[in-house]
């Protein structure tokens, strides 16, 4: 499923209709990626209006056109944004397609676990605007990161991280990257760890976003051998760091990757190992 910095890299795609007037729409109106408004109003009212606008928020995007018409998309697992040449042909899968001129700006997704969205208002529409703190943004702080690992002091990091009211972008492969540079094991409860490990979890979050960002956002680049990125893919992987193998089994449901000499559980707080 697309994370963070994927999402980035494919709205970036849609820059090549910016400033430009959508000439007429392509859907498929009966596709669930559709529920909740009528595929009618995207064909009725984006057409004559130009791209003002984009906009990323962890897995969600944002799009503008005109004073007052707001188009949101989520990728879902196999979600894909492009821009194709103005002749282009809407395939099986291109279930929303906006033509411009010069290009046709396409919406895959061929398992339908994707949404669009419409919202005709000056104003953003509420969904955008109540979507939680970035995990980037100066309010996400320490003391941000503390109060979520109290409130959540039962739950594994693993699927803890996972949670996109808390942690908006993060998905699994990020969230097995983020534990395994901070030492952490993913099965360890939120609430086991003492500050020193808060701090450095807050550290890990914050460098593993911007370096997805600047690497994967940019130009669908891998990030460096030296990440358990490219590791934890492989049958018979093994940790960069130590050379141990890697583990590989469901934590909160989602398969899970991490290094175990590197990452150990954490031990309640007040208790030592014997």
């Amino acid at each position: 499923m697309p994370e963070l910095a994927e999402v980035l890299y494919f709205a970036k795609q849609w820059r090549a209709g910016l400033g430009k007037k959508i000439a007429r729409v392509h859907l498929h109106p009966g596709k669930r990626i559709f529920r909740g408004i009528r595929p009618a109003d995207l064909s009725q009212r984006l057409p004559r209006q130009k791209l003002r606008s984009i906009q990323t928020h962890g897995k969600q995007m944002l799009f503008r056109f005109g004073n007052d018409r707001w188009l949101g998309v989520h990728l879902g697992m196999t979600g894909k944004l492009s821009a194709e040449p103005p002749d282009h042909l809407p395939g099986k899968h291109d279930h929303l397609v906006l033509y411009t001129r010069t290009r046709a700006l396409v919406f895959q997704d061929p398992r339908l676990f994707g949404r669009v969205r419409f919202h005709a208002s000056p104003h953003p529409p509420g969904w955008w605007s109540s979507l939680p703190i970035p995990v980037l943004h100066r309010k996400f702080s320490f003391p941000r990161l503390s109060e979520i690992l109290k409130k959540r002091g039962r739950t594994p990091l693993k699927p803890l991280l996972l949670r996109q009211e808390f942690f908006p972008g993060i998905g699994n492969w990020m969230a097995d990257e983020i534990l395994w540079q901070a030492g952490l094991n993913p099965r360890t409860l939120a609430g086991s760890l003492h500050p020193p490990a808060i701090a450095g979890l807050h550290v890990k979050i914050q460098k593993v976003s911007k370096e997805a960002l600047r690497i994967i956002g940019r130009n669908w680049s891998d990030p460096p051998r030296s990440w358990l990125f490219l590791h934890r893919w492989d049958d018979g992987g093994k940790c960069p760091r130590c050379r141990e193998a890697l583990c590989r089994q469901p934590v909160g449901g989602r398969t899970t990757c991490w290094c175990p000499v590197c990452q150990k559980v954490a031990l309640p707080r007040g208790r030592t190992r014997s």
